[in-house]
């Protein structure tokens, strides 16, 4: 969270000058130069000025050279929302944007349990199939959250992920784990403080070991916007959605999707006139994205980030967990505080007072979420915020974590020297604090087929 003792608006400026005067902000700039994509690095670092700056430089590298050609012009060669394999992929990985929450944000669903990695490369290439996740994490920012903003009338920053777990495999995750890591530290390196909030749904038993696995892979705060519940979770995700904007495998009641279904319609304010704006573009006309009103986003208007920040420190003090308040997600507390040496054993929802874990009303049975690793968790603790996960890092991980037969369509993953928590061989400290990795090492060693099949999991990435 933002320390409260500095005046934030300072800290602010003054990144904005000191970005200016280095040549890493010009107007235009695709990444955004408004107050509030400047200020989402800088929560993402606490507010360090020297951190902040490291990480945004870090990201402009990035957006320059990613696949070899750069972000903004992979984005032109593909449309995230209309591309020839789309309908494959998502029979794959079913995930999709689909309207807004009642605070406005937009809602990122993902059907883990329908997941069919080597059914996808039967019709897509791993390679291709990672572009097509790299231009839907950048559709986040350039498209989806500006039209968001100007449908709200008040920032709107980050979005509300929904995953649903029912019918998601351990085999399905040990597929997939290596691929997710990558996901996510691409997300919180180049696409930070975008997730406001993340809800598990029907999480199975067997989530307490793929929780043991994530957990390290994510900052602490990452993990304090990540709420696990059972199968009894509507009426939850009710209080926060408005049933209409809800489909219906969730327990809405969506009827304006028509024909495509709400996976295939891409329901929300982003996607008003929006063929138009992208033709317009293409031929140089604009912008890709919903002008915002500067009214909107002027120093003086709140936004969701604020908003969700100080209901998280609520839950955290305590005062919003009586009466199911905030919401009453299960497991939050469990979550976050698992990281405390007390909770190195497995730690039940049902041992807190009052079970102030479970949602009201809730018949949802309660998850014993373990402390995933000591050290780890001691490593979390001590790091200031996204640290040790959304620092510049290899955009896949190395070979030795994954093993893949590209020709039989078969993935299988072997333990990794990162789990844990622990850093990779030759990775270090940087100057800022933050930590480093051997970037060429890493890529010398790892074919580049093999760097697109292992970064063909990041289909979460838009959710961090």
């Amino acid at each position: 969270m933002a320390p409260k003792d500095i005046d934030h608006d300072a800290v602010l400026q003054q990144f904005r000058q000191q970005l200016q005067q280095e040549d890493l902000l010009h107007d235009g700039d695709s990444i955004g130069t408004d107050d509030r994509t400047l200020s989402r690095f800088l929560r993402a670092r606490n507010y360090n000025l020297k951190q902040a700056k490291a990480m945004w430089k870090a990201c402009i590298n990035w957006r320059n050279t990613a696949e070899g050609v750069g972000i903004d012009e992979l984005y032109r060669r593909i449309d995230p929302w209309d591309y020839p394999e789309r309908d494959h992929v998502f029979n794959c990985w079913p995930m999709w944007f689909h309207k807004t929450d009642k605070k406005g944000r937009p809602l990122n669903i993902h059907f883990f349990g329908q997941i069919n990695m080597p059914e996808l490369y039967k019709h897509i290439s791993p390679e291709r199939h990672w572009q097509t996740v790299l231009v839907n994490c950048e559709s986040l920012t350039r498209e989806v959250l500006p039209a968001a903003t100007q449908a709200a009338g008040r920032p709107v920053d980050g979005t509300f992920v929904i995953v649903d777990l029912k019918g998601f495999s351990l085999s399905q995750f040990w597929q997939m784990k290596n691929l997710a890591r990558t996901s996510f530290q691409v997300s919180q390196d180049y696409f930070p403080e975008t997730m406001a909030q993340l809800a598990i749904v029907n999480a199975p038993s067997s989530f307490t070991t793929i929780w043991s696995f994530i957990k390290p892979w994510l900052a602490k705060e990452t993990v304090a916007k990540v709420d696990v519940l059972g199968t009894d979770y509507q009426s939850v995700l009710l209080d926060l959605i408005a049933a209409e904007n809800l489909p219906a495998q969730l327990g809405g009641s969506c009827t304006t999707c028509g024909a495509d279904g709400c996976d295939r319609s891409n329901a929300g304010p982003w996607s008003e006139g929006r063929r138009e704006r992208r033709e317009r573009w293409l031929r140089g006309e604009g912008e890709i994205g919903v002008e915002v009103d500067r009214a909107v986003l002027s120093g003086g208007v709140r936004g969701t980030a604020e908003e969700d920040e100080e209901e998280r420190e609520e839950r955290e003090n305590g005062s919003g967990a009586a009466g199911g308040k905030l919401h009453g997600f299960s497991l939050t507390s469990t979550l976050s505080r698992g990281s405390s040496k007390s909770a190195k054993s497995k730690r039940s929802s049902r041992g807190s007072s009052g079970n102030s874990n479970l949602a009201p009303g809730s018949s949802t049975k309660p998850i014993d979420i373990p402390a995933a690793n000591g050290d780890a968790d001691e490593e979390l603790d001590a790091s200031s915020q996204s640290t040790q996960a959304s620092t510049p890092g290899p955009s896949t991980p190395p070979l030795n974590d994954i093993t893949t037969d590209l020709s039989g369509l078969a993935i299988e993953s072997s333990p990794s020297p990162m789990e844990g928590g622990l850093r990779a061989e030759g990775e270090g400290e940087g100057e800022d604090g933050t930590p480093t990795t051997p970037r060429k090492a890493l890529e010398a060693k790892t074919p580049k087929a093999v760097h697109a099949a292992v970064a063909a999991g990041g289909a979460a990435v838009s959710v961090m």
